[in-house]
């Protein structure tokens, strides 16, 4: 088989409450903005997000499936955390810290960067 990702969507329940938080998170506009499927251009990965209610969607919030995120360097990673939610608080895991936030929707995110000597 031969496939690859090229997305990821996450279910909002406020579409602009959500838009700001990923603006901020990402330090960039958001591509696509529409009140149902808005969309995030990282470097040619597409983060959609999806006003699951508006079409009468149901959806369980939680930490099955955990996008993550990678930044440049450990003092990026810091000072991201700073302003948000911590569900995991920073820990070396292999060759990489991680730690784990949750969005403005509930979500959980995972937000890791390499270690470096």
């Amino acid at each position: 088989m031969n496939c690859s990702i090229k997305s990821l969507y996450l279910c909002v329940k406020d579409m602009n409450r959500a838009i700001d938080f990923y603006e901020n998170l990402f330090e960039q506009t958001v591509t696509v903005r529409d009140e149902i499927y808005s969309v995030f251009d990282i470097n040619g990965f597409r983060i959609g997000l999806f006003a699951y209610e508006k079409v009468n969607e149901k959806h369980v919030f939680g930490n099955s499936c955990l996008p993550s995120i990678e930044v440049n360097n450990f003092d990026v990673l810091k000072s991201k955390l700073e302003k948000l939610e911590i569900v995991f608080p920073i820990k070396q895991i292999g060759a990489n810290w991680v730690a784990e936030f949750r969005d403005s929707e509930g979500n959980h995110i995972e937000i890791t960067t390499p270690i470096t000597n």
